[in-house]
């Protein structure tokens, strides 16, 4: 398995094409609007008969690897989001060095966990026609910002993270045709941690804060509904900015509101700032706090400090995960020596797998040896997996790419980790009872 930057392949490629190498796509889409120059572009190439597909064949010579490419948020303070889930992809690759007689090559592409990051991470995997298929991303943003280039290079991207409802709604435009997830829909993950708070805490009045992304405005909107539904009431939806340092002028006028819990589903550095100065603010010094799976890392318990004690985090139960995720633990433990750094690395194996299955369905060998993978069809198998044995459950892909089996719990910060983040980390779920 080789692991390396994309902008280092587009640059390898572009010789590799021009001295007659390399892979190729019959049938190749228009480049995307946006990519560089500088990109290689398809060169036609000798099909089989039935080898002609709508989106183009990617060919692969003799020899050569099936190159996928894992891309999602690497760096940044929200980098434990893609690295967790970029080692579930190494791991599901480990575990099955080759698909369709081929070795797997595994690249990656830092989305930095905004539009503009997917879109440039997404223009440089359009460019490359070795790419076969893709995992990732891994913030909803990213996905946001690059999946229409994803979607019209004929390419199928499968999310192991991705949990904003609009990206696999019926509404959702044709931009997504190759857009699924395993990730569950914060559909879910709102409710759960609604009927978390009125029914098991038997608290009535709730604020919510988001950090102006696409996934926290959305799960925040979720929860703010179903709390509503059971009765409860929301007495304030605010936002705070993604770089805010100073979190106290939000606090004092949600502290004005008098809730009994805030619920802010929001990413690692601002959720660590409003958990670290929330104590300050007259009124909120015993109010409850939830955050969401955004928040489940060591990084952003650490980073609130003392005040995380006590605090609740929805996020998947791995309680309700098959048996199979106690070897791929053991296999994580082997491999990077500390328990998984977020939520989503198994989610990620699934991905993964399930990509390689529908590589290895729709695969066929020509005479000379090539290998010849139908992008069309390749996202046809992908769409019609059913009843998959992943390790985070039976999966099963719906028209609209949700393909997760949704299983979300209740964790809670105790003191052992808020005194050693890292080393006592993950917390254990408390809810629901199993």
């Amino acid at each position: 398995m080789k692991l390396r930057s994309i902008g280092l392949l587009a640059a390898m490629m572009l010789v590799a094409v021009a001295c007659g190498g390399g892979g190729a796509t019959t049938a190749p889409t228009a480049a995307p609007t946006g990519a560089p120059t500088s990109a290689p572009s398809a060169t036609a190439a000798p099909t089989d008969p039935g080898t002609e597909d709508p989106l183009g064949v990617r060919i692969i010579p003799a020899g050569e690897s099936v190159h996928i490419v894992m891309w999602g948020v690497l760096s940044g303070p929200d980098s434990a989001l893609g690295i967790d889930v970029q080692r579930g992809v190494e791991i599901a690759v480990e575990d099955r060095p080759e698909v369709a007689g081929r070795t797997i090559e595994l690249t990656s592409e830092d989305g930095l966990c905004t539009p503009e990051g997917g879109n440039t991470a997404a223009t440089r995997i359009a460019a490359d026609v070795t790419v076969v298929g893709l995992v990732g991303s891994v913030c909803s943003d990213e996905t946001a910002g690059g999946i229409e280039l994803i979607t019209n290079a004929g390419l199928t991207t499968i999310s192991p993270s991705n949990t904003r409802p609009s990206l696999t709604a019926p509404d959702r435009g044709p931009e997504f045709a190759g857009y699924l997830r395993t990730a569950h829909n914060d559909e879910f993950q709102g409710a759960k941690a609604a009927e978390f708070v009125y029914n098991e805490l038997g608290l009535t009045r709730a604020a919510t804060i988001h950090d102006g992304s696409s996934y926290a405005e959305a799960l925040q909107g979720v929860f703010a509904d179903e709390f509503i539904a059971l009765g409860g009431e929301i007495t304030l939806q605010t936002a705070v900015g993604a770089e805010d340092e100073q979190m106290g002028p939000v606090l004092t006028t949600v502290a004005e509101t008098d809730p009994e819990i805030i619920y802010y589903p929001v990413f690692t550095a601002p959720f660590g700032r409003i958990t670290d100065q929330v104590r300050a603010v007259p009124g909120l010094e015993t109010v409850a706090l939830m955050g969401a799976d955004a928040g489940f890392s060591a990084a952003a318990i650490e980073a609130g400090g003392e005040n995380a004690l006590g605090l609740y985090l929805s996020s998947p139960d791995t309680r309700q995960f098959p048996e199979g995720y106690a070897s791929f633990l053991e296999k994580h433990l082997a491999k990077y020596n500390e328990a998984p750094l977020q939520i989503f690395h198994a989610h990620a194996y699934d991905a993964t797998n399930m990509l390689l299955d529908a590589i290895e369905a729709v695969a066929t060998e020509g005479a000379d040896g090539s290998l010849m993978i139908p992008l069309g069809a390749l996202r046809d198998e992908i769409y019609s997996t059913a009843n998959y044995q992943g390790v985070t459950g039976i999966l099963t892909c719906g028209e609209f790419g949700d393909c997760g089996a949704p299983a979300i719990g209740v964790y809670e910060i105790t003191q052992d980790i808020v005194d050693d983040p890292a080393g006592a980390w993950p917390p254990d779920p408390i809810y629901p009872e199993l």
